[in-house]
């Protein structure tokens, strides 16, 4: 965090030095505030630039085995270019070598863990581990300091639900 402060505040120095040159280049008939709103729009565009590109860094520091399943866009008032092109603050993941495999009773039941990342002021990274059932759709959390099912959290995920599709699609390669 406080390294993103530090690139803000450098960006809006080299911006304001931009502005400061092409002020002595005009001989000085542009306006002396041009060079503190350069300045200001260089620390901008920099926050801008990183947020946008949250997700793409995010995603390339993830093994080639990470699946993205998700992903949620969001909007801020303080952030009015968000109305216009929303900025991916969230997503979710499956690594592929984390899934595993089992028939049960005739039923392909496989066990994962989902990750979600998700850009705040620091970003915060939930694991969640699963059991889904991939006959009947059903998905139950998994207790993570246990590791026994939490069947009140069950739930039944619709048919085209990219968690269902991608991980059983994992899960029958598994069993091929």
């Amino acid at each position: 965090m406080i390294w993103h402060l530090v690139a803000a505040v450098f960006a809006g120095l080299a911006a304001a030095g931009i502005g400061l040159l092409l002020r002595t280049l005009s001989r000085k008939r542009l306006p002396k505030w041009i060079v503190p709103v350069f300045g200001g729009l260089g620390m901008l565009g920099y926050q801008v630039s990183t947020e946008y590109s949250w997700f793409e860094h995010k995603r390339s520091q993830l093994p080639e085995t990470a699946i993205v399943i998700s992903s949620d866009t969001s909007s801020a008032v303080w952030r009015p270019w968000t109305f216009v092109f929303p900025m991916t603050t969230k997503f979710s993941i499956v690594d592929s070598d984390n899934v595993r495999a089992r028939h049960i009773d005739n039923e392909l039941i496989a066990e994962f863990i989902l990750y979600q990342f998700e850009r705040r002021h620091t970003d915060i990274l939930t694991t969640q581990p699963y059991v889904l059932n991939c006959t009947h759709r059903e998905i139950v959390p998994l207790n993570t300091e246990t590791g026994d099912a939490e069947l009140s959290e069950r739930r039944t995920l619709r048919e085209t639900a990219p968690l269902l599709t991608t991980v059983c699609q994992l899960a029958a390669d598994q069993q091929t």
